[in-house]
């Protein structure tokens, strides 16, 4: 089997995912947009599972972006539906499995009845301590980097900082996912090739695997795939191979 051959000390701390080509899996069979993103909450379902079964601690899904408002409104109201539903029929499972729930973004974007649903969600998962799982919702990369320069400068106006104190571990408790690890892979799938304004800050030293399978038909076994795959690489955070293999005990 696959997954006897991951590593659990070779696992991602953080595992974050762009999933992506919803839409495309139901053109490609001539059905509604929407169908396809109802099939793709399968494979939320199932890539969820896996990934508490295997032991990774954190997953944050790029469910859905600033840009995506811009989207036809029956598209947006059927995806916000579609949310609301998930949440809800999700949580017996969360609750079993010790999953704790958050969501990042401009949260109050979203409908009043969906943010009441992710908060009642984020509120009776907080104890959960197997793995923290998150949804980037209304999120964008640059909107969290400027968001979190506001409030820098509005911290130093007050003089509750000054320019000085402002170093990389500060800017990041500023940030959406302040809570979060920084990712250290990252999942794109349907073969594009670009990171479409997700986690411009965190990815800086991130594994990227970008595979042309549609998120919809992406399962269990095509993520124990990836992971085989970032297992075989080297991460040398600027370092060259002979001083990593120094550092090594």
């Amino acid at each position: 089997m696959l997954m006897d051959r991951l590593l659990k000390e070779k696992l991602p701390r953080h595992l974050a995912i762009i999933m992506d080509g919803n839409g495309r899996w139901a053109e490609r069979r001539s059905l509604d947009r929407i169908a396809g993103h109802q099939q793709g909450a399968e494979s939320v379902r199932a890539v969820v599972r896996a990934c508490r079964e295997v032991g990774i601690p954190y997953l944050t899904l790029f469910a859905f972006s600033s840009e995506n408002w811009n989207r036809p409104k029956g598209e947006v109201e059927a995806l916000m539906i579609l949310l609301k539903e998930y949440l809800v029929a999700e949580l017996p499972e969360m609750l079993g499995n010790g999953i704790r729930f958050l969501a990042i973004g401009d949260l109050p974007r979203l409908p009043k009845e969906v943010l009441g649903v992710l908060n009642e969600t984020m509120k009776q998962t907080v104890a959960g301590s197997g793995m923290t799982l998150t949804l980037a919702l209304s999120y964008g990369g640059r909107d969290d980097i400027l968001q979190a320069i506001r409030r820098l400068m509005a911290n130093s106006r007050d003089g509750i900082l000054a320019p000085d104190d402002i170093n990389e571990t500060l800017f990041a408790k500023y940030l959406w996912t302040a809570n979060l690890p920084d990712p250290d892979l990252l999942i794109r799938t349907s073969g594009e090739m670009r990171i479409s304004n997700f986690f411009l800050w965190q990815l800086a030293y991130t594994e990227i695997y970008v595979t042309s399978t549609l998120w919809p038909d992406f399962d269990r076994e095509k993520l124990i795939q990836a992971l085989l795959s970032y297992q075989d690489r080297e991460r040398r955070f600027g370092l060259t191979s002979e001083q990593i293999k120094t550092e090594d005990p």
